[in-house]
């Protein structure tokens, strides 16, 4: 066998591995985990029809990923207001339609006019809110990539992967073959 197609069986088997990993973690603290009482930055990341999103901010980048209080906290204004801000950029910005398959909205775009509004909305300056949202998305990738890493490890300590393996799923995730963003 060649070694193109070993190291595709081993990125494979090692994605396959990862994931039933997280989605037997998943199901174990469903059972285990407390329903938590909804918070002003969980509000923040409901829709109108009154359901939380699956992850922080909206969807399609909308909100961009960002928690109300955490804003507010590195812009040192209150989190009521940060709150209000999201929602109205968010009811601003809500697409019409849904997108094509494999279509994407303009990260870019979509960033640069939340960091706007929010500035105009907070009464800040564009490029404070600007630099507290890069910091805002830069600790919470290396949150993303530490709770991977920490998994990964585990998975070669217990023998269910290689460090070779585990490697492999750390390029992959970090090149955007697989995993989130």
């Amino acid at each position: 066998m060649s070694s193109r197609k070993q190291l595709g069986l081993g990125l494979g088997a090692a994605a396959l591995v990862v994931g039933a990993g997280i989605g037997v973690s998943g199901i174990a603290s469903a059972a285990t985990t407390p329903t938590p009482t909804p918070s002003a930055s969980a509000s923040a990341d409901a829709n109108n029809d009154g359901h939380e999103r699956g992850h922080k901010g909206g969807r399609h980048g909308q909100g961009g990923g960002v928690e109300a209080s955490a804003l507010a906290a590195k812009l040192g204004v209150d989190e009521a207001q940060v709150t209000d801000a999201l929602k109205a950029f968010r009811n601003a910005h809500r697409p019409a339609t849904r997108p094509a398959e494999g279509e994407k909205p303009d990260r870019a775009a979509m960033d640069a006019a939340l960091a706007k509004s929010l500035a105009e909305s907070l009464g800040i300056d564009e490029a404070k809110v600007t630099a507290a949202l890069e910091e805002l998305r830069a600790e919470a990738q290396s949150e993303r990539a530490a709770a991977l890493k920490s998994r990964l490890d585990q998975a070669v300590a217990d023998g269910k992967l290689t460090q070779a393996e585990a490697d492999a799923v750390t390029k992959a995730v970090k090149n955007g073959v697989i995993g989130g963003r």
